[in-house]
């Protein structure tokens, strides 16, 4: 069972390159008892890819958390802009 949950949603834009981008990540306990952090990143507005880490122990799948928040700090992500985060889900067809 996972102590607390772990979630992250960051943005990189630049409009001078046309660059939008989103890095998202997540740890959760899955059915079989492991932990599962699963990646999300790409264009803002897009699907984009994701990947999925299986570990015996949470305390490793927080290690991996960690070092790619700091990967990611050092390139310029960093707390979302717009205001809502951008996702299929959260659009609305009118």
């Amino acid at each position: 069972m996972i102590a607390q949950p772990y979630q992250l949603y960051v943005e990189r834009t630049d409009p001078a390159k046309n660059m939008a981008r989103f890095y998202a990540m997540s740890i959760e306990a899955t059915l079989f008892g492991d932990v599962c952090l699963t990646r999300r990143w790409g264009r803002i507005g897009a699907r984009g890819q994701a990947m999925q880490h299986h570990f015996n122990k949470e305390e490793d799948a927080v290690q991996l958390f960690l070092a790619l928040l700091r990967n990611k700090r050092e390139r310029g992500y960093g707390p979302q802009t717009s205001g809502q985060q951008h996702s299929r889900r959260a659009r609305r067809t009118s």
